[in-house]
């Protein structure tokens, strides 16, 4: 990342938005805020932005709709922010890809240190794809280009990657046939110790097996083990 993060602010409360860029401005970062999600596609498709800190709820398009739409079009990493005691829409928001969540009202330090470590995850390189940075790693039949964040089949199809999705891939596949606490999991892919939130992992699993199972209802690569967690239960090779 080149310079000062950009981070694009979407809400429809005109002083929340304010008093964020506002703060992400004195800390260091660049910072453009968006009302609503039409408002936000005009400033994505004018200029370029590391990171979206996304409310969930606004009027038209949703932010939960606007996640979904985002994951599967970039690579953005996206932070949503959700009413306190929302529980469902944190669940859901980060099963369609979001990377992270901050319930309101929320500290502003709060939301910064979720943004650095957010961005820290997305850089490209040792620090996010760990021991398989710029390698390929062959197992069950599927190739992670790491480089591109992507998986492809034998076949040749490509099936790209939310961040979220790479991070928990790539934990996983650092531990071939270990089985992994969800506390284990949700320390090593968001440094999140383990709360009422820990469905989290079991959302994130979910998402991932029906992006490389042959048939997610019965996982044959990700397999839950009882009372223990889950397991990559294949040989990964890394592919020189």
């Amino acid at each position: 990342m080149n310079g000062s993060p950009h981070i694009l602010v979407v809400d429809d409360h005109r002083q929340i938005r304010e008093s964020v860029t506002r703060f992400l401005e004195k800390n260091g970062m660049r910072a453009t805020a968006a009302g609503d999600a039409k408002e936000m596609d005009a400033k994505l498709s004018s200029g370029h932005f590391d990171l979206l800190v996304l409310d969930v709820m606004m009027p038209g398009e949703s932010g939960l709709s606007v996640c979904q739409r985002l994951s599967a079009e970039r690579r953005l990493p996206i932070i949503m922010l959700t009413a306190l005691g929302q529980e469902m829409d944190r669940i859901a928001g980060l099963e369609i890809g979001a990377d992270d969540y901050l319930p309101k009202p929320f500290n502003p330090r709060e939301l910064l240190a979720r943004i650095k470590a957010v961005l820290r995850r997305a850089e490209p390189g040792e620090a996010h794809a760990g021991q398989f940075a710029g390698k390929n790693v062959r197992f069950a039949d599927l190739t992670l280009v790491s480089d591109r964040r992507v998986l492809q089949t034998d076949a040749g199809k490509i099936i790209p990657l939310t961040t979220a999705d790479f991070r928990l891939l790539t934990v996983l596949l650092e531990r071939p046939r270990m089985v992994l606490s969800r506390e284990q999991l949700l320390d090593l892919t968001s440094g999140r110790a383990a709360g009422p939130m820990d469905r989290i992992i079991d959302n994130q699993i979910s998402r991932l097996r029906r992006k490389i199972e042959p048939d997610p209802l019965r996982p044959s690569v990700i397999t839950t083990v009882r009372n223990g967690g889950y397991c990559l239960a294949t040989e990964v090779e890394v592919l020189e």
